[in-house]
C-alpha cells in the first residue's frame, strides 16, 4: 500500500499581519509613555486613581437612579392613600413623636409623701429619696437637689439640700404649704430634680407633678413614682376677667363695662390681693387714652361693675388695640400687675372673637370671660412703639 502524505497548508499572510499590528501597538504606547516626564510608577498610580474615581461615579449615579425611582413609588402610593389632607406629613416628621421620645428616656424615681390636715389647712409634703437619677456630670453622676412648690401659690417654693455625686439622694426632709380645703381639688403639687452646677445654670433631670384633686387626702400617701421630663413652661394661673364691649359707629362711642374678675393671684402675704384694673387703648401700636377702676381691698374676687366710655371714629376702629390689665394696688411699694389681656384686630382666640362679636354686633353690649396672660407675653405680642399721648388725626 502506498503511503498517504499530509501536507499542512502554509500559514495564511494575515496572520503575519496581525503580528505585525499586535507588536508595533506596544511600540507606538509606549512612545507615548516615553515622551511624558514621569516615572512608570507615577503613571500607573495616577491611572489606578482614575479608574477608581471613574467607578465611584458610576455607582453614585445608579444609587441615585435607584433612590428616585423608590421615592416616585412611596410618594405615589402615599399620595392615593391620601384624601384631602396635608401632604406634609411625607417630608416632615410628627413633633409629638420626637417629643415622646425625649419624655420616655429614663430620668428616675422619686419617693414622697402627702398628708393634709383638714383644720388647719396645712399640707405636709415628704420628699424621702432618689433612685436611678439620669447622670448629668461627665464622671456619670450628679449633684441632686429638689424643688417643690404648689401651682396656686408658686411664689412660695421649698427647696432641699444639695447631695454630692450620687444618683441615689436620701434626702428625708419635710415641708408645709398652708392652703384652703377650697383650693386642693385645683392646685398640683409639682417636685422637680435639679443637678446643681457651680459655675453654670442648673439643668433639671425630671419632675414629678401631682393633680392634688385626684388623691384621697384623707389618709397618708406614701410612694414611689417616676420622673417625667419638665413642663416647658409652667402656667401659672394669673385670673379671670368678665367686661362687656359695645361700640356705635353713629356717634364713635367705644363702650367698657368692667364687671368682676375671680381666682385672682395672690399678691400679698395674706393671701389676698387689693386688685383694680386698668383699660386702655393703643392706636397704631402707641398708647393713647387710659382709665382705672377703684380699688377692692382683700379680695381674689373682685366685683367692679365700672363702666368706661372712649371716642374712637370708625375709620380708626380698625387700628385700635384695647388693654386690660389687673393690677394689686399697694401703698408702700409700687403697684405690681397681675396679668393682662388685650382686645383688636391683631388679638387671636377668645379676645380676637370678643373683638368681632362686637363689631358685628353694633349698639349692643358683647360681655364675654378672659384669662389673665403673663404680661411679658401680652407686651411682646403688642410691641408698642412709644409711651407717648398721640392724638387722634383732625384733632
Amino acid at each position: 500500500m502506498s503511503s498517504i502524505r499530509t501536507t499542512t497548508p502554509p500559514a495564511p499572510s494575515n496572520l503575519t499581519t496581525t503580528a505585525a499590528l499586535t507588536t508595533a501597538t506596544p511600540s507606538f504606547i509606549d512612545g507615548i509613555i516615553n515622551k511624558i516626564p514621569l516615572p512608570r510608577w507615577a503613571l500607573i498610580a495616577i491611572a489606578v486613581a482614575a479608574g477608581l474615581l471613574l467607578i465611584l461615579f458610576l455607582i453614585c449615579i445608579i444609587k441615585c437612579c435607584c433612590c428616585k425611582k423608590k421615592h416616585k413609588k412611596k410618594e405615589k402610593l402615599n399620595l392615593q392613600s391620601i384624601n384631602g389632607s396635608t401632604t406634609a406629613s411625607l417630608v416632615q416628621p410628627d413633633m409629638d413623636d420626637l417629643e415622646s421620645g425625649l419624655e420616655d428616656e429614663k430620668r428616675g424615681r422619686l419617693q414622697y409623701s402627702l398628708e393634709y390636715n383638714f383644720r388647719s389647712q396645712e399640707m405636709k409634703v415628704g420628699v424621702k429619696q432618689a433612685a436611678d437619677l439620669k447622670a448629668m456630670d461627665s464622671g456619670g453622676t450628679s449633684d441632686p437637689y429638689v424643688i417643690v412648690y404648689l401651682t396656686s401659690d408658686m411664689k412660695k417654693k421649698y427647696e432641699t439640700k444639695v447631695y454630692r455625686k450620687t444618683l441615689n439622694p436620701v434626702f428625708n426632709e419635710t415641708f408645709t404649704f398652708q392652703i384652703p380645703q377650697a383650693e386642693v381639688s385645683e392646685s398640683s403639687l409639682v417636685m422637680q430634680i435639679y443637678d446643681f452646677n457651680r459655675f453654670a445654670k442648673h439643668d433639671i433631670i425630671g419632675e414629678v407633678r401631682l393633680p392634688l384633686g385626684d388623691f384621697d387626702l384623707q389618709h397618708v400617701i406614701e410612694q414611689w413614682q417616676e420622673l417625667t421630663a419638665a413642663s416647658k413652661r409652667e402656667q401659672e394661673r394669673l385670673g379671670e376677667i368678665c367686661f362687656s364691649l359695645r361700640y356705635i359707629p353713629t356717634t364713635s362711642k367705644l363702650t367698657v363695662v368692667i364687671l368682676e374678675a375671680k381666682k385672682l393671684k395672690k399678691m400679698d402675704s395674706s393671701g389676698l390681693s387689693d386688685p383694680f384694673v386698668k383699660v386702655q387703648l393703643i392706636l397704631n401700636k402707641k398708647k393713647w387714652k387710659k382709665k382705672k377702676t377703684g380699688v377692692k381691698k382683700s379680695t381674689l374676687s373682685p366685683y367692679f361693675n365700672e363702666m368706661f366710655t372712649f371716642e374712637v371714629p370708625f375709620n380708626q376702629i380698625q387700628n385700635v388695640d384695647l388693654v386690660i390689665s389687673v393690677w394689686d394696688h399697694d401703698k408702700v411699694t409700687k403697684n405690681e400687675q397681675i396679668g393682662k389681656v388685650f382686645l383688636g384686630c391683631r388679638a387671636t382666640g377668645n379676645q380676637l372673637r370678643h373683638w368681632s362679636d362686637m363689631l358685628a354686633n353694633p349698639r349692643r353690649p358683647i360681655a364675654q370671660w378672659h384669662c389673665l396672660q403673663p404680661v411679658e407675653e401680652v407686651d411682646n405680642a403688642l410691641q408698642l412703639k412709644s409711651h407717648f399721648k398721640l392724638p387722634l388725626p383732625g384733632k
